[in-house]
């Protein structure tokens, strides 16, 4: 087996670092050329509150009732997200409004031409001769000519005609059926709101202990599991890889989430998992799964010592290694999603920055506590076989789950740029595995290890050539059709049931409920039954439009599965890991008369 000089192994650590900052460095490359991104990065305080921006109210004189809104300089209100409802009984139906004409813009974050509002709207609600208790619901949605754009908004009232009283109506209409307490309107959702910190926390937690669990996360806890192995006989050894480790997961979550809060702050649409959004580190994630591969199966020792499986765990190396092991590993996991995390990261993003920074730390303690128990729990480690001739033959076992890793992260890429982006890849791996194999060792060869860094130099520069392609629909059934909020207003204005799918080709969740779930013969024949639009969202590249859905609802990141009734209301959140039965059941209900009353965490 290969030899490694001292030098380039540290070298080699230092590139993992920059990996880590790769996301970081793409998304602030595409915040400075998005039209939504503020221009200084103090300038979020500026802008106003979407009630002082948009102060709305209703007028009553006599029997004629309009709605006011006076907008605020250098904001405005689009004409085609007005909408006024009627609530009886909790059944919502659509008032025909005769709006004014507005000023046509090209509106950036839509990418069409459209009617917008500055200044001063009123324009008049139609009422029916008998009327005399009302209940409305208005709907509407505006941007700052800065580029801050509001999620949409939603408001209450309640007007008694014969009094000539009109009052606003928190949370709703007071009567309202079960089947609107499934979503919110408001940013933060409902179930981001419905939390407070300490649950916050303890949601975090658990699902990062859940995180252990999921597929994306395999590779790299199984190669410190041998680690443990190799180390079981010195308790001092382990306890340090475990810290060393753990302050890796933990560190790196926080990094992740530090920089997506300053995006967002800066207007940037992006949520949880935004760094496997950049084609350059998902190729240069899959790179580096390869050579991991490559080392485990005795190609070369770059990769046992980046994880710190190598014959020197007791020293300072084998820490950086362990800690390295958890930064990567929250690299490959943040974009899964588990049980529980939506609610906690949904409040997260909401509160202030050191409160938003303590969940995602909570979700880095939870992801990192399995492993750092091990090394503490001896009754758990004596139960680990003693080190031996079979750790090299499992060692080279444990090569494949990297490979099938790096064949995941290149389908991935492929989503994203096309074939293209995937024969630039495979040809930077075949790139480095010459390099690798050339490498001298264990003394330096000027020709030998000139050409590995020329093999090297070039797999690393076909990165800035990958760009993403125009996405067709990725369909697992044929009842899917592509997300846009025009379809999902038509498809509610026909009275029929909606299901939403908003999911990613990096998101390991969303790939296992539709492959278990979405995809099976009952809900298809279901779907096709009950009538339901079926749309689809991929957010496996940045769309500012899935962004703002995902906004409206309190999620950070996908899975998010909304079921709309087909009588009207509000959608409700489903669960992110779906049952088929309990989704069949959902359908009925919202292709009858209402949702049941159980809510999605």
């Amino acid at each position: 087996m290969a030899v490694m000089t001292k030098s380039f192994r540290n070298n080699f650590l230092a590139l993992l670092a920059i990996l880590l900052c790769l996301s970081t460095t793409n998304a602030f490359a595409q915040a400075e050329s998005n039209p939504f991104a503020s221009s200084i990065g103090q300038q979020q305080n500026t802008f106003l509150p979407v009630d002082e921006a948009y102060r709305q109210d209703l007028l009553l004189s006599g029997n004629q009732l309009s709605a006011l809104f006076e907008i605020a300089p250098e904001y405005y209100l689009y004409r085609d997200k007005l909408a006024l409802y009627l609530v009886e009984n909790g059944q919502k139906t659509a008032v025909p409004l005769n709006l004014p004409s507005g000023e046509v813009i090209w509106d950036e974050y839509f990418e069409k031409e459209t009617e917008v509002y500055r200044g001063q709207l009123e324009f008049p609600i139609p009422l029916n001769d008998s009327a005399n208790n009302l209940q409305l619901e208005l709907h509407y949605q505006g941007c700052a000519d800065a580029g801050l754009c509001y999620p949409p908004e939603v408001r209450h009232y309640r007007v008694d005609i014969g009094s000539g009283s009109i009052q606003p109506i928190e949370g709703g209409p007071q009567n309202s059926s079960p089947q609107s307490t499934g979503g919110s309107s408001s940013p933060q959702g409902s179930n981001a709101s419905a939390i407070t910190l300490p649950f916050a926390l303890l949601f975090a937690f658990a699902g990062g202990l859940l995180l252990n669990l999921m597929p994306c996360v395999f590779p790299v806890l199984s190669i410190k599991l041998l680690a443990v192995s190799q180390t079981a006989q010195n308790a001092n050894q382990r306890h340090h890889h475990g810290w060393a480790y753990s302050t890796g997961v933990v560190l790196s979550f926080v990094a992740i989430a530090a920089t997506m809060l300053a995006l967002r702050a800066g207007g940037e649409a992006i949520g949880w998992g935004f760094q496997l959004q950049s084609p350059w580190l998902v190729a240069a994630l899959a790179y580096l799964f390869f050579i991991m591969g490559l080392s485990l199966s005795g190609v070369t020792e770059i990769g046992s010592s980046l994880m710190g499986v190598g014959n020197n765990l007791s020293n300072s190396q084998g820490l950086r290694g362990s800690f390295t092991s958890g930064a990567l590993a929250t690299l490959v996991a943040s974009p899964c999603t588990a049980p529980l995390m939506g609610s906690a990261l949904g409040f997260a993003v909401t509160q202030s920055p050191a409160v938003a920074l303590s969940v995602f730390a909570a979700l880095g303690a939870g992801m990192a506590t399995p492993f750092l128990l091990l090394t503490y729990i001896p009754a758990l480690v004596d139960k680990l076989p003693r080190p031996g001739p079979w750790m090299d033959r499992l060692k080279q076992l444990l090569a494949f789950p990297m490979y099938l890793t790096a064949v995941w992260l290149l389908w991935v890429l492929g989503r994203q740029t096309g074939g293209d982006g995937i024969a630039l890849v495979l040809s930077g791996a075949v790139a480095i595995a010459f390099a690798l194999w050339l490498w001298p060792s264990p003394q330096w060869h000027w020709l030998r290890g000139s050409l590995a860094v020329v093999a090297l130099s070039f797999a690393l520069m076909l990165l800035p050539r990958l760009s993403t392609a125009p996405q067709a629909l990725q369909q697992t059934s044929d009842y899917w059709q592509p997300y846009s909020a025009e379809r999902l207003e038509t498809a509610r204005r026909e009275g029929r049931p909606v299901l939403t799918n908003m999911t990613a080709a990096w998101c390991i969740t969303c790939l296992a409920n539709e492959k278990v779930v979405l995809s099976s013969d009952a809900v298809s024949d279901a779907i096709e039954r009950l009538g339901v639009v079926a749309l689809k969202g991929d957010w496996t590249n940045q769309d500012p439009h899935i962004s703002e859905l995902l906004a409206k609802y309190g999620r950070t990141s996908v899975p998010l599965y909304l079921l709309y009734p087909a009588s009207g209301g509000e959608a409700k959140i489903l669960p992110q890991i779906l049952s088929r039965e309990e989704l069949l059941m959902e359908l009925e209900a919202a292709a009858g008369s209402e949702l049941s009353r159980s809510s999605a965490p």
